[in-house]
């Protein structure tokens, strides 16, 4: 192998890396994961590994799209109560290959992409979930996603008002400060007469009651990534109809539809393509389970980006 691969510190990305570009290629990717074989997309499920001695998972994502001629994986770690010692609770790398050859040719810090095509994902459920004319958005929780969620979310609706919850009420009050928000003091007055909610919490048991959201609000469900953690109540999973980025995992990995018992509508590409079509009238709820095909075509508009090229290469 000629040369070590190209390092991208999380700075190099942010640099690169922008919702205007990123939102659109998600978008696409979501539609090219649902095409199945005719989408180009090869994506195994990933695979999890629990550190159960210090409390942590640690996780391989690979993924390969021939559309965007784009070959990478992602080794990611979920260490929940890394916030008690000043870590992410997530870190990790992308590392990204030749598709041609398979040699590596960069690997980038995986914080960013990890949190911005997160956001992205929700950003494009809520253009095809959300209420006509949603006028109020409301983020439960106050971290990195909660952050990314807003900024993104907010290239796809106008709202009027964007509302924060935490936990801790300083760290809400901060995002609110920072970001244009309102800091909520409990979940029920932050999600009352909410026409989108978005949950990005550590939590393991429900944080959101199903009683407290309106009929017809859609809802993005991004934390509890395994099967015996939860965010919704069950009551709020049973009454919405149910989409997820990827089926496959939703069923095998989401603590919400396993504990629930529910079932999966359709996946985000579906409606992106145009196959299936969702009740907007309807309470919905996006499980989001984060998909490696979201890693690669972002980590691929960073390399192109910076080495001005738009192109499959």
């Amino acid at each position: 192998m000629e040369g070590a691969p190209e390092w991208f510190s999380g700075n190099d990305v942010q640099k690169y890396l922008t919702y205007e570009d990123l939102i659109p290629i998600i978008e696409g990717a979501l539609a090219s994961f649902s095409q199945g074989h005719a989408g180009g997309v090869l994506q195994p499920v990933r695979m999890s590994m629990g550190i159960e001695e210090h409390k942590g998972v640690f996780l391989v994502m690979p993924a390969y799209s021939s559309k965007d001629n784009a070959l990478a994986t992602k080794l990611v770690s979920l260490y929940p109560e890394n916030s008690a010692v000043g870590l992410p609770s997530h870190m990790g790398v992308i590392v990204l290959f030749d598709p041609v050859h398979g040699a590596p040719k960069a690997m980038m810090d995986a914080e960013v992409i990890t949190g911005m095509r997160t956001a992205a994902a929700s950003a494009v459920a809520t253009k095809y979930l959300a209420p006509e004319n949603s006028k109020i958005l409301t983020v439960i929780g106050a971290g990195v996603q909660a952050i990314t969620h807003i900024q993104a979310i907010r290239q796809v609706c106008k709202f009027e008002e964007v509302r924060i919850w935490s936990r801790t009420f300083s760290k809400a009050q901060k995002v609110a400060d920072e970001f244009g928000c309102v800091a909520c003091k409990t979940i029920e007055e932050a999600v009352k007469d909410a026409d989108v909610i978005t949950t990005v919490t550590m939590s393991k048991t429900p944080v959101l009651n199903a009683e407290w959201v309106r009929d017809g609000a859609h809802v993005n469900c991004v934390g509890a990534c395994v099967k015996d953690w939860q965010e919704l109540d069950p009551a709020l999973m049973k009454k919405a109809d149910v989409y997820a980025d990827t089926k496959e995992a939703a069923l095998k990995e989401s603590g919400d539809i396993i504990m629930s018992g529910v079932e999966v509508l359709c996946e985000i590409g579906e409606l992106v393509l145009g196959t299936k079509k969702a009740d907007r009238n309807a309470t919905t709820v996006f499980k989001s389970m984060g998909m490696a095909i979201e890693d690669v075509v972002s980590a691929k508009l960073v390399y192109d980006k910076k080495h001005g090229s738009t192109s499959s290469q």
